[in-house]
């Protein structure tokens, strides 16, 4: 089994920037790659970001130049840095790792943007 963890969401100003984290803990030997998804109210959740373990990224074309995905391997830790943000880009934000035999998801941290 593997725990994500999510935090660094909040209230911030359309222009502005955020720094999400997921934190993993438990079998993370078993993931192979790790990416944000964001869920606005009514939608589907979409993906934002993954990075597989090898380094390589995709992005959804929304956010493309405006967000980056990272990881620290050291701190079992993935990261999305969001800048120049929309009021589009409010939801919530799901962190997920894909493992081997299953996928997992945290529990999700919220981002509003707004003025």
């Amino acid at each position: 089994q593997v725990q994500l963890v999510e935090s660094g969401g909040g209230l911030v100003q359309p222009g502005g920037s955020l720094r999400l984290s997921c934190v993993a803990s438990g079998s993370i030997f078993s993931i192979y790659s790790m990416g944000w998804y964001r869920q606005a109210p009514g939608k589907q959740r979409d993906l934002v970001a993954t990075r597989t373990n090898s380094g390589s990224t995709t992005y959804a074309d929304s956010v493309k130049d405006r967000f980056t995905i990272s990881r620290d391997n050291a701190k079992n830790t993935v990261y999305l840095q969001m800048t120049s943000l929309k009021p589009e880009d409010t939801a919530v934000y799901y962190c997920r790792a894909f493992g081997t035999t299953m996928t997992y998801w945290g529990q999700g941290t919220q981002v509003t943007v707004s003025s």
